[in-house]
């Protein structure tokens, strides 16, 4: 079986690389993609060698993470797993790729690919609130508006039943999606921002103004946690840290992906396809490398891309 896999060699230096794929392993699995994802935030600042987070001097890299597909093939000892069963998994841009049985979360043939796909980020939002763990009573601030932002609401409305929840995204269009999603109040601008008003704060802008106006808006003893990734600025400490001894955390990848996609693929069935409209542009495989470009140039400034392969309907 051949793979192609879009690999990033360089700085703005994509390129589909073949290789031929090894046998399977007893406790694997082979996966035919039907559609991934660009998550802009993280993905676009290692195109751009832009984030300034990551040591961006070791190539080459394999590019994406969110992956659905068709499992085709199995191994000896694979039990937990179907030929023909749809999953999701991590393995990025790749038309086909052997996963472990255990690294594949089965997706329900009654949800749509773009809605599969998400439950990696909403599982990777839920995290960070999980670690903040607010009350229905408490208020909360998101800062930014992209695809995790939004996930972020909805968790927070959907699982953790909180009350008020207010964002702060210059974005019209965005602000209005998050109240649809449940937000109170949309802020468009910092100084709207109240302050030492909420018991928590999201920051998922990767700005640095937007990490400050968190510092001021909370509470004394207050917490915020830091979602956002493909960070554009470097965050700073502002005086309102030390005088309000507030707590910061961070948060990474998911809490159990697989848990937590039962509880988001039940939740999708009930509201309907609302999340799906996260995804503001649909491409083929084949306009990857073009797309990135355009995402670069400012050409186009989709909250996220889905990416559709070949031979689905």
């Amino acid at each position: 079986m051949e793979q192609s896999s879009l690999v990033l060699y360089g700085e703005e230096e994509l390129n589909w690389n073949k290789e031929t794929l090894p046998a399977l392993k007893s406790d694997q699995v082979l996966i035919k993609t039907i559609a991934g994802a660009i998550s802009i935030g993280s993905e676009l600042s290692q195109y751009m060698e832009s984030d300034i987070a990551v040591d961006s001097s070791h190539y080459p890299k394999e590019t994406g993470y969110e992956s659905y597909g068709e499992v085709v093939e199995i191994g000896s000892k694979v039990s937990m797993l179907n030929i023909g069963d749809r999953v999701v998994a991590f393995y990025g841009h790749k038309d086909y790729e052997i996963v472990k049985e255990n690294e594949a979360i089965v997706v329900p043939k009654d949800i749509h690919y773009s809605e599969g796909l998400l439950t990696i980020l909403s599982c990777d939002a839920a995290k960070g609130v999980l670690k903040l763990n607010p009350k229905e009573t408490d208020k909360v601030l998101i800062a930014g508006m992209g695809t995790m932002g939004l996930l972020t609401v909805y968790f927070l409305k959907e699982y953790m039943k909180v009350h008020h929840i207010d964002v702060l995204e210059p974005n019209t269009s965005r602000g209005d999606f998050a109240k649809k999603l449940g937000a109170n109040n949309v802020f468009n601008d910092i100084a709207q921002c109240p302050n030492d008003y909420y018991r928590y704060g999201l920051e998922c802008s990767a700005y640095n103004e937007a990490f400050k106006t968190l510092q001021k808006s909370l509470q004394k003893n207050a917490k915020v946690c830091i979602l956002s990734d493909g960070n554009k600025d470097r965050f700073e400490l502002q005086p309102e840290f030390y005088e309000k001894e507030l707590t910061i955390v961070g948060s990474s990848d998911g809490w159990d992906y697989r848990k937590h996609s039962k509880w988001f693929f039940e939740k999708v069935k009930q509201n309907g396809s609302q999340l799906s409209a996260i995804f503001e542009m649909k491409i083929k495989k084949q306009e990857l490398i073009p797309c990135f470009k355009d995402l670069s140039q400012g050409k186009i400034n989709p909250l996220k891309v889905l990416i559709e392969y070949e031979g689905e309907e």
